[in-house]
């Protein structure tokens, strides 16, 4: 079978002959790894009629991306009523003079003069510097807590009146700015309301500009969004008060240990104690070595748990007592330096298919960090109930010495009962049932403190009979 390839005449060799993918390939500029919008438009062409093409295509591509821009501005700034006005004036335009009726006419006049008008307010700049600052981004429920917004003027000319727009939590705040002389400047207080605890967004601060009707609004922001947590109310609880705890210091325990602070006995040396333990004096008695023996302390481990399901409170001011409650104690055991583990109940979404059984641990690194978690904390439809989370912390914490579980006054004696039951033998637990408006007064079961107060100063007072009793 001869080779029909062509021949080279020099070398006598056969020329290797592309094939039609192949040159396909090349022509759509594949062939060398190359894949533009260029290639997919006119191939690997670079006459004249092919750059025309590109420059058409890139023409138009940067003449949409122009209309894009402008046609974000303008919607930025027409409102719901502007649009509907330009409509209403090219329809009356058109039809005014499409069948000769002299007043829809002088309608669409009118809303062309509007519409100049509000192009006219648009039209150049503020010239304020508008600043905002918060004094106090932290403070507690009822305390005085506000906003200071600063406008400078730094030009040579007084600025003009104007408003800018603060918002505070879900509520919208109008700050009236006078007039500002040249290199001046103009200070305003705003209050922020503190009636009830939460985490209140303030800002950002944006200035305003409109025409008279309402057709256009263009919005300056000047500030970044700041927050302003406010804390639950606490009272000052003594350490001393917590004696009702008996091992706050230490309490001593039944397991031994070669080294501690509670001394328990001496015994004869056995291989493996540690030599530094030897009691001399009583092995020069008796001939033999004998060491000292300890018994264990543990430093006291509080645990403070707080529900928040809805049907063990009857309403919302039973809730903010019992978080005051949670918190003060939390915080007076962080201020100790106690170990402390403060606990609220997980939330189950409302279309999840089972309950979560879980607890969310706050952060008790200062007060600061735990009055921050407690601004936030909320009643919650579907949660478990206290007894579930006494189970929980009761079984992840170790080294528990004391419980104290919050409720409402909505908790019965026996659930108290069955989630003291759920912690380990040998934790003191109390139950602080918050009453408001109750007289305070406290029963002792077996292994559970009940304590029913009233009011928040109340916490200190039955924290102090308990002690005495």
């Amino acid at each position: 079978m001869t080779d029909r390839r062509p021949v080279d005449t020099r070398s006598r060799r056969p020329v290797a002959t592309r094939s039609r993918r192949g040159a396909a390939q090349e022509r759509t500029g594949t062939v060398a790894g190359l894949t533009n919008v260029r290639t997919r438009l006119v191939g690997d062409r670079d006459d004249v009629a092919a750059d025309a093409v590109v420059g058409v295509v890139r023409l138009w591509r940067t003449a949409w991306r122009l209309a894009r821009r402008s046609w974000d501005e303008v919607s930025s700034v027409v409102t719901g009523l502007g649009w509907t006005v330009l409509a209403l004036t090219v329809v009356a335009f058109v039809t005014g003079y499409r069948f000769g009726l002299r007043e829809v006419v002088v309608v669409g006049w009118a809303g062309a003069v509007l519409v100049v008008i509000a192009a006219i307010a648009l039209l150049g700049r503020s010239r304020l510097v508008i600043r905002m600052s918060l004094p106090q981004a932290r403070v507690v429920v009822g305390g005085e807590a506000g906003v200071t917004v600063t406008a400078e003027n730094p030009t040579r000319l007084p600025s003009v009146p104007t408003t800018v727009e603060l918002p505070v939590g879900t509520g919208l705040v109008d700050v009236v700015v006078p007039a500002v002389a040249p290199n001046g400047s103009h200070e305003q207080h705003v209050p922020v309301p503190t009636t009830r605890r939460g985490v209140l967004d303030v800002g950002p601060l944006t200035g305003v500009r409109a025409d008279p009707v309402g057709l256009v609004r263009r919005e300056v922001v000047w500030t970044a969004r700041e927050q302003v947590v406010v804390h639950p109310r606490t009272i000052a609880i003594p350490s001393t008060s917590t004696g009702l705890v008996r091992d706050l210091e230490g309490q001593a325990t039944t397991d031994l240990s070669p080294a501690d602070i509670a001394f328990h006995a001496i015994r004869e040396y056995v291989p493996g104690d540690d030599p530094r333990t030897i009691h001399w004096k009583s092995t020069a008695k008796t001939g033999a070595f004998m060491v000292r023996q300890f018994e264990d302390t543990r430093r006291s481990h509080l645990v403070v748990g707080l529900g928040v399901s809805r049907s063990e409170f009857d309403d919302d001011e039973e809730f903010e007592l019992a978080v005051s409650v949670a918190a003060s104690l939390g915080a007076r055991a962080v201020r100790d330096g106690r170990e402390v583990t403060v606990v609220v109940s997980e939330r189950t979404p409302e279309f999840a298919k089972r309950p979560v059984r879980a607890v969310q641990t706050l952060p008790t690194v200062t007060p600061t960090r735990l009055l921050d978690a407690f601004a936030s904390v909320g009643l919650a439809d579907a949660c478990l109930p206290v007894a579930e989370v006494a189970g929980i912390v009761g079984r992840d914490t170790v080294g528990i010495s004391v419980a104290f579980l919050v409720v409402g006054s909505t908790v019965g004696v026996a659930a108290l009962r069955l989630a003291a039951s759920r912690f380990p033998v040998g934790v003191e637990v109390v139950a602080v049932v918050c009453e408001p408006e109750a007289v305070p007064r406290s029963v002792r079961l077996a292994g559970l403190t009940v304590m029913t107060i009233g009011y928040l100063e109340d916490l200190r007072h039955a924290l102090h009979r308990s002690v005495s009793a």
